[in-house]
């Protein structure tokens, strides 16, 4: 097994009182009743295979006509929260079309497939159990990152919108050698922008399934973006090259790109500009972001053994004594936000090693 393996299966932890408090306040909370456990009492399933008849690992799921109408109410409620501010005047013009469920991964979500019958327009969401540690992660990408997410969370349960784009795997193996010369160049840049903000933020896990690429059409271009779709692994594992995704056997394509494409002197200009912008965000949210790093800093996100040892690896990185001080996850991120907002000018902060 690799030194960047995740070897144990992470547990899903509670959301305390000042959490909910926080969700609350920041009108994360669904006042809507839909709840994981009622959506697992369906009647049947089948299995839903792609276009090229290969089992996707999800099972589309129904339910007895009494409940089904119940729970249609319900999801097309949760659109409308999601999408237009809980207005239920669209609610007619929705239609559920599907609720699909996946035993793989930690969170064995259910996808809601939601139709506009005026134009056959769909969107997805998907509802969770809800882990502490993925709300985090979920709440500092909407703050911290280049892109918004919108969540919802109703007692234990997580109600999350799709996030668009082709999975990281899929693309590496058909799309990534169709691209040019200048195209790839683009991804490889990208890459080295979205590693930094893993590592930063502590966000561990990210394989070429947990992220999608997402290419965006300019005027004279076709520009890539790279998004985590998997937040299960905030601020929790204690190897540091679990929150670097060029330590993944997986990303090797990605890996092997960055280092075709682009000088060091390059790398380390990316990886300057996502520290700066990371730097920027943070300073715009500080109230916020110090709320939630309070809340994290008392919280129970992973097994001592894990702080300790992540906090030494990052003490050993960077000589940060708050590291080395750190006695919680949340005091571990709270001192990376600390160190990247004091030396984002400084292109050497963290040593080359791509």
């Amino acid at each position: 097994m690799s030194d960047s393996s995740v070897q144990f299966k992470k547990p899903s932890y509670p959301i305390n009182e000042f959490l909910f408090e926080y969700l609350d306040r920041y009108d994360r909370i669904s006042p809507v009743s839909v709840c994981y456990d009622d959506l697992l009492r369906f009647s049947g399933s089948i299995v839903v295979y792609d276009k090229n008849d290969h089992d996707t690992l999800w099972v589309r799921v129904y339910y007895n006509e009494f409940e089904r109408n119940e729970i249609d109410l319900n999801l097309k409620k949760i659109y409308s929260l999601l999408h237009s501010d809980g207005n239920l005047e669209i609610i007619k013009f929705l239609n559920i079309d599907a609720i699909d469920y996946c035993t793989f991964g930690n969170s064995k979500p259910f996808r809601v497939k939601v139709r506009n019958i005026l134009n056959d327009n769909y969107v997805h969401f998907y509802i969770k159990k809800a882990d502490a540690s993925r709300l985090y992660g979920l709440e500092l990408e909407d703050i911290l990152s280049p892109d918004k997410i919108n969540f919802l969370v109703y007692e234990d349960t997580l109600i999350e919108e799709h996030i668009i784009g082709i999975p990281g795997d899929v693309f590496m193996e058909t799309l990534l050698k169709k691209c040019t010369e200048t195209e790839k160049a683009q991804i490889a840049k990208e890459f080295v922008k979205f590693n930094e903000r893993c590592m930063i933020r502590l966000l561990g896990d990210m394989r070429a399934y947990n992220y999608v690429v997402l290419p965006i059409h300019d005027f004279d271009q076709v520009v890539y973006r790279i998004r985590p779709i998997d937040f299960d692994q905030q601020c929790y594992e204690g190897n540091f090259k679990i929150y670097r995704p060029q330590f993944f056997k997986e990303n090797a394509p990605m890996v092997q790109l960055v280092k075709a494409k682009l000088q060091d002197s390059s790398i380390e200009q990316y990886k300057d500009e996502e520290r700066a912008a990371l730097s920027k965000r943070l300073h715009s949210a500080r109230k916020r972001v110090g709320r939630l790093l309070h809340i994290m800093c008392n919280d129970f996100l992973a097994p001592d053994a894990h702080t300790e040892k992540l906090k030494l690896e990052l003490f050993r990185y960077t000589s940060d004594i708050n590291f080395k001080n750190a006695n919680s996850m949340g005091d571990v991120l709270e001192a990376a936000f600390g160190f990247v907002s004091r030396n984002y000018k400084n292109t050497n902060i963290f040593r080359p090693g791509f």
